[in-house]
């Protein structure tokens, strides 16, 4: 059956050159495939594996055109790009998944949320923000969120009183309530061009409390059945209305009282997925490839509990990048240690991850938390 692909010779093309699309890179490569990517940085992680890097930035309309033009399919590695000429470029036939049209939607966390609350999606409560006076809609503490351009924390603020109103975010913003947190869940979707969907085993995320980045993630999840099937039909569901193609990282809420939100969605392999390279028979870099060139799925089936600490750079340091304890890591037993080649580290950027295996998960637990207190990234200057 023509699946509209020579496999032989197929050309991917990704926006974006960072840890995401350096795996999704030696995925495609595993394959015999030709990468082509699209980033501003000399050398950035992906281009040290990648066939060709094209020198550019994420709203630069001639090299988004480039790289489309040069190959057989394009897709994502992040989310903030410029839309408009991908738009028309899917519009004349060319393959970019997930569509333009559905990164433009996600883009927008209030419209992501409005569009998934109109088709039964449950969310927490939320609400525009057109002036002061929508910030009091919920009482207090609420939730404020920038409407574009907010990851990994950066856009959020909780304003626990009406005396921080002067220091809310000031771009477009709307609110939510702040919900009652059991746990905060995530699960990888993937769904393919013919409309095949397979779903990763539902996660546990733990945040460092200073940056509101996800700091740990526990694979499988300590749920019930009933919990991980209302996940499962909630995220799936999600991504058939979104008529998605490619992977989705959908981050959840498990309420104290039972209820399940989502959260917000990613259109690209997500950072609660990155155990799924050790554990799983089918990584979720992969399962991107496979999806956006419309192979068969994967198996998603996991062999092993996990527990995949990120590695920060350590405040107080900037500048060329240091290791330390990495020996002393790696001596313990099924850690897999991924460093990602930044040229640059600053307090709180994500320089790298670890993942480590065992058939309990709480010996993993205890595994990954030895090699977090060991592991340091340090950069060149002190701050």
């Amino acid at each position: 059956m023509d699946k509209g692909f020579n496999y032989s010779n197929l050309k991917l093309g990704i926006i974006g050159g960072g840890q995401l699309g350096k795996i999704m890179s030696q995925e495609a490569k595993k394959m015999g495939f030709h990468v082509t990517i699209l980033d501003p940085t000399f050398n950035c992680p992906a281009a040290q594996v990648s066939d060709k890097h094209i020198v550019g930035g994420f709203h630069d309309n001639e090299k988004l055109e480039q790289l489309v033009q040069e190959t057989d399919v394009t897709t994502f590695e992040l989310e903030h790009v410029d839309i408009s000429l991908l738009k028309e470029l899917y519009d004349s036939g060319h393959k970019i998944h997930p569509s333009p049209y559905v990164i433009e939607l996600i883009q927008n966390k209030y419209e992501q949320k409005k569009f998934l609350d109109e088709r039964g999606i449950p969310v927490p409560a939320y609400k525009d923000v057109t002036s002061k006076n929508d910030l009091k809609s919920f009482g207090f503490p609420v939730i404020q969120k920038a409407k574009k351009e907010g990851y990994d924390g950066k856009g959020v603020y909780m304003l626990k009183s009406a005396d921080e109103i002067d220091n809310s975010i000031k771009t477009e913003s709307f609110i939510e309530e702040l919900v009652d947190i059991d746990k905060e869940l995530a699960i990888i979707v993937a769904r393919n061009i013919e409309g095949q969907i397979k779903s990763y085993p539902v996660v546990e995320m733990l945040f460092d409390n200073r940056t509101n980045i996800c700091d740990i993630v526990m694979a499988p999840a300590k749920i019930s059945k009933e919990i991980e099937q209302r996940v499962l039909e909630i995220s799936e569901k999600s991504i058939e209305v979104l008529e998605g193609v490619g992977i989705f990282g959908v981050e959840l809420f498990l309420t104290n009282s039972g209820d399940i939100l989502v959260n917000e969605i990613a259109p690209r392999p997500h950072n609660s997925g990155h155990y799924t390279v050790e554990a799983c028979a089918t990584s979720q870099f992969e399962q991107i490839i496979r999806a956006v060139t419309n192979l068969p799925l994967g198996s998603t089936k996991i062999f092993s509990p996990a527990v995949m600490i990120n590695l920060l750079g350590e405040k107080g340091y900037e500048g060329e990048p240091f290791i330390d304890g990495i020996h002393d890591a790696l001596e313990i037993p099924e850690l897999s240690f991924h460093f990602y080649g930044k040229s640059f580290t600053k307090p709180f950027r994500k320089m790298g991850h670890v993942t480590v295996l065992d058939d309990d998960i709480n010996k993993a637990w205890q595994k990954a938390m030895k090699a977090k207190s060991i592991l340091k990234v340090k950069g060149s200057k002190e701050l």
